[in-house]
């Protein structure tokens, strides 16, 4: 657990990730004598980065993770797209951690769990929402109606993006609001032909550069916490040394760390939630050490629980009393319900014929951006919400070559020489909240700590599948529109959970009958307790939630405050 001396403070934040350090920098700058829990191990900015930089063949097979590992410790960590050998460190060991799922309902729960959590693997990709997200389920029915509008939480998109460091070019959309941008990422010239003809051909649809958490054009509060310009090296997942792009290590730890009011505890399990009765307060927590398995307690004036959507829900469900025998706060009954993710993995790809005389510089960590144009101001027939689209164009390399028999000079020449361009859109979309998309404890199977797991029951419904059989047809429909041969489809029917943009399990809403926390974060039943991870969403808009996340923890940190100053809380 480290070196904390007391177990008394002022705030006890529970979680590292990407609103676990929002709500540490938040509370300490604030004057606030705050612990940080995290329950997997520390990792140190630029030292805790092994496979940084290396190369495929300066790494154990060659950067492939050993069969005996996938199978046994990551059975569904190896999934995700950013797992490799040089990030399994940051990936949590299924084994230790399991859940269980509903029958012909799988759900991949991506994990990471260590000090920074997901902040280490997140894609950066950082979006505003808008009133036709905040509006979308008091309009069509489906969910309860947020508690909060745009005009709430724009002074704290502009707060978060000031000091994360959001790239990005303004296009003026009222469904995608503009930020506070630094320099935009250059589009490569295929993208920028690409985005010439889409526009033209495609009225209302407008192709940018993708907006993310990387520093372009460092500010100087960002160079005094040693952050530095994107070197485009496209290997953020294996930590950045640089601190180029937007994580708790690079960006609010060390700013929170700067105000000597931050302790920090790692290997540090947080068991449950303690409630006092008499108050109606959260007083504290009971942990449990992840290395001796010795069990302690801490205790604040507010507790912030940010241990992302599914880990929070776990905390919730298992911090029983008389007076919350269904779990903490949960008066409701709707913790663990309308568990949500993006659906995605549906689009279309083929060859950009020509332009074989160009190239380009670097390896940029981002792509496009196509926003939503779906159901803007005219209804789809087949499906409610919306999409946008991710991707952009790319030359093919070397690496499909390396994996076909050859030898001789002249397949060694050939291996210098770039393929076609390639031209990708995929899309991702929105999953419409439902109460039987439900997460429980299973006091069946326990972990390795001998705390109960969860029980996962969550599947599409008809809405998402009418949804990503549009993603493809549409997609192709643009590409060959605009030039694009030897087109492709896809749909790949990927379960929930791996976009990793889980949501919902203990949501914002006006009535604490239908809701877990109020328009503040602040729950319901209990009020020194907030949660600002993904669990506290009401729906999910389709654009990337992390940077909503975070607008949502600085904001509802910002009111805790207040409401401890003034003794409500």
């Amino acid at each position: 657990m480290g070196n904390v001396n007391s177990h008394h403070f002022d705030a006890l934040v529970i979680g590292s990730g990407i609103s676990g350090g929002w709500a540490a920098k938040e509370l300490c700058q604030q004057g606030l004598k705050t612990l940080m829990l995290e329950r997997g191990p520390n990792v140190v900015h630029r030292q805790d980065y092994p496979g940084e930089g290396k190369a495929p063949w300066e790494m154990h097979l060659r950067g492939k993770v050993a069969s005996d590992l996938t199978t046994h410790q990551y059975s569904i960590q190896k999934d995700c797209y950013a797992f490799n050998d040089a990030t399994r460190q940051f990936f949590a060991n299924d084994r230790d951690i399991p859940y269980s799922q509903s029958q012909d309902k799988p759900f991949s729960w991506i994990r990471g769990n260590q000090l920074g959590g997901r902040s280490l693997l997140w894609h950066r990709q950082s979006y505003r929402w808008s009133d036709l997200d905040f509006g979308a389920n008091a309009k069509d029915g489906h969910g309860v109606d947020w508690p909060i509008r745009y005009k709430d939480i724009e002074p704290w998109y502009d707060h978060v993006e000031r000091f994360i460091g959001v790239s990005g070019q303004a296009e003026n959309l009222p469904q995608l609001p503009d930020g506070q941008f630094q320099p935009p990422m250059e589009m490569n010239c295929v993208e920028t032909v690409m985005k010439g003809r889409i526009e033209k051909a495609f009225p209302g649809r407008i192709m940018t550069i993708g907006r993310t958490a990387h520093l372009t054009e460092p500010t100087q509060e960002q160079k005094e916490l040693g952050r530095q310009r994107c070197q485009s090296r496209n290997e953020c997942q294996r930590g950045c040394s640089f601190g180029a792009y937007f994580s708790t290590q690079s960006a609010t730890l060390p700013a929170a760390q700067a105000t000597g009011n931050l302790t920090v505890a790692t290997d540090t399990i947080v068991h449950s939630v303690i409630y006092d009765a008499r108050s109606n307060r959260a007083t504290g927590v009971r942990v449990v050490d992840a290395v001796t398995k010795e069990t302690s307690e801490y205790f604040g004036k507010v507790v912030f629980l940010c241990a992302s959507t599914l880990g929070t829900t776990q905390v919730l469900l298992n911090s029983v009393s008389p007076d919350f025998p269904d779990g903490l706060a949960n008066t409701s009954g709707q913790v663990g319900r309308n568990l949500m993710d993006h659906c995605f993995q549906a689009g279309a790809k083929g060859r950009f014929p020509g332009m074989e005389d160009k190239y380009y510089r670097g390896r940029r960590p981002n792509g496009i951006y196509i926003p939503r144009f779906r159901n803007v101001t005219d209804q789809h027939p087949d499906f409610l919400r919306g999409y946008g689209y991710q991707g952009g164009a790319a030359r093919k390399g070397w690496k499909p070559m390396g994996e076909q028999a050859g030898f001789g000079t002249s397949f060694k020449n050939g291996l210098r020489q770039p393929g076609p361009w390639m031209m990708d859109l995929g899309g991702f979309g929105e999953m419409l909240p439902q109460e039987n998309n439900t997460v429980k404890l299973n006091p069946e199977l326990l972990d390795a700590w001998g705390m109960p797991t969860l029980h996962i029951d969550c599947a599409y419904g008809d809405n998402e599948k009418r949804m990503l059989k549009d993603m493809a047809e549409t997609a192709a429909e643009m590409l060959e529109t605009t030039g694009v041969v030897d087109i492709e489809t896809y749909n790949k029917d990927v379960p929930p959970g791996l976009c990793i943009h889980e949501m919902g399990t203990a949501r914002m809403g006006k009535d604490p009958r239908s809701s877990v926390l109020n328009g503040n974060n602040q729950a319901h039943d209990i009020s020194n307790l907030f949660i600002t991870d993904g669990s506290c969403m009401a729906s999910t808009a389709c654009q990337n939630p992390s940077l909503t996340y975070m607008a949502l923890t600085a904001r509802a940190a910002h009111y805790a405050v207040e409401q401890l100053k003034q003794g409500a809380i």
